[in-house]
Parts: structure tokens; C-alpha cells; sequence
């Protein structure tokens, strides 16, 4: 069977997912039976989850087009820097309120996310099949350090998270989901996930350790696991750790 080709172009951090020879260039890529342009993409090892905007010869299409030869393909991530109000986006409109489902690598970066109060689900046991079904009935979208998960087409948000030090991962996901403005720092248990409470000193104080008890009066509680938080040493050092992100440039 006769060969077709097009020409593409990946631009910004979409290049994270290609080989070094196709990075940062147009490139020409040969196929035999049309295909959509969601799966040419993704046979390129690009998540349809990190585009935002497809242009073919000059004109925005969205995932269900059907590639010709010749074509000459221009994608763009999320937050590429120029104006595309008038063209066709190819996700659900941002969250209202950001929440997330981790997958069972992220352990520690959803801790940092929940002291900064963000809501996400975490279990160190999802499988693939329950984190997808999470994301879609809980409106959350997936952290996930597996990119073969963003490739289903049931999935509409979500980030491939590319660093392993944690640090760079809180700022990759800070950036990417624009959140320097929606910090609410020690607000949500870093270990069940749910919003704090504020309770009476005298209630607890049986429960705190004995400098705690004589240099503390403020307190809060995880109402789903009783676990009480006040603000030590530790606490300041995350504090400033948070103000350095919020003022993270996007």
C-alpha cells in the first residue's frame, strides 16, 4: 500500500514526550490508512490530556479530524502564551475549583498539595480503572506519573507529572493548573484529605504532647480522622516553602 505523509510540529513542554531528533522542529511523519488526528498524536506518545490547540494548515480542527497527506500540523499545549479565544479549544473548561486524583507514585507530593488546600484523592492502592472512574465521577483531574493512563479517551484532565524530586513536581503542577491564587496553606489533613476544623484547646489537651500544651493555644482537627495540627516549627518552615510558590512566574 502506497505511503502518505504530513508534516508536524510539537511545540513548548509537548516535547518532553518525544525523542530528542523531533524535538523543537517540524518533522514528517509517514502512514499508511487515515487515521484521527488524536491518534496520530498519540501514536507520537503525546497525552491528548496536554493539548489545547490543533492547527492544520492554518485552520484549528479538533480531536475526531481525519488526517490527509500532506497535511502540515501545529500542536500546542495548555497555556501556550498567545491569544486563542477565537479557535477551537480541545478540553472541558478549566475547573471552578481544582481537585485531583493521585496515582500511587505521587504519595508525597499529594501531601504538599493538601497542606497547601488543595482537595485530592489519594490511595496507594488505585489501579488505572479506579483512578479513571474518580477523575469522572468526582470532576478531579489525575496526577498521574503514568502516561499511558492520559491516552484513554474517557479521560479529559489531567498532567503527566515529569520530575521525581517532589519540589520540582509541586511546582509543575502549581504552574500548569494556575494555582499561585488558590492556596489556603494548612486548611485540609494531609492525611485523610478532609478540611480542618478549629477546636478549644482544653478539649485536646490531654492529647498534646507536654511542650506543645505550654507554648500553643491555637489548634485544629481532621474531623474524619481526629488528628490535631498547630502551628510549630515545621509548619513555619512549609509556610515559606508556600509563599516561595505563590509567587512562582507562570
Amino acid at each position: 500500500m502506497p505511503k502518505h505523509k504530513i508534516d508536524i510540529r510539537f511545540y513548548e513542554e509537548l516535547n518532553d514526550f518525544l525523542p530528542e531528533e523531533k524535538r523543537k522542529k517540524r518533522f514528517a511523519h509517514q502512514f499508511i490508512d487515515r487515521t484521527s488526528i488524536k491518534d496520530l498524536i498519540e501514536s507520537l506518545g503525546v497525552p491528548h490530556t496536554e493539548l489545547d490547540l490543533i492547527l492544520v494548515n492554518g485552520k484549528s480542527v479538533n480531536f475526531k479530524y481525519l488526517i490527509n497527506d500532506g497535511d502540515d500540523i501545529s500542536v500546542y499545549p495548555i497555556f501556550e502564551s498567545f491569544d486563542i479565544a477565537e479557535v477551537q479549544h480541545l478540553r472541558p473548561k478549566p475547573l471552578r475549583k481544582p481537585k485531583f486524583v493521585a496515582d500511587v507514585h505521587l504519595g508525597r507530593l499529594t501531601k504538599y498539595l493538601r497542606m497547601m488546600g488543595f482537595d485530592v484523592y489519594y490511595k496507594n492502592n488505585l489501579d488505572d480503572e479506579e483512578i479513571i472512574n474518580i477523575s469522572i465521577k468526582e470532576i478531579r483531574a489525575i496526577l498521574t506519573k503514568d502516561r499511558g493512563i492520559l491516552k484513554r479517551n474517557e479521560v479529559t484532565r489531567g498532567y503527566w507529572v515529569r520530575s521525581i524530586k517532589v519540589e520540582e513536581q509541586i511546582k509543575e503542577v502549581i504552574q500548569r493548573f494556575d494555582l499561585q491564587k488558590e492556596m489556603k496553606e494548612f486548611s485540609r489533613c494531609l492525611e485523610c484529605n478532609d478540611l480542618l476544623k478549629s477546636i478549644k484547646k482544653a478539649t485536646i489537651i490531654e492529647q498534646l504532647p507536654l511542650k506543645v500544651a505550654q507554648t500553643q493555644n491555637e489548634f485544629y482537627q481532621c474531623p474524619s480522622c481526629k488528628k490535631i495540627y498547630w502551628k510549630g516549627t515545621h509548619q513555619q518552615r512549609m509556610l515559606k516553602f508556600v509563599q516561595l510558590l505563590q509567587n512562582i512566574d507562570r
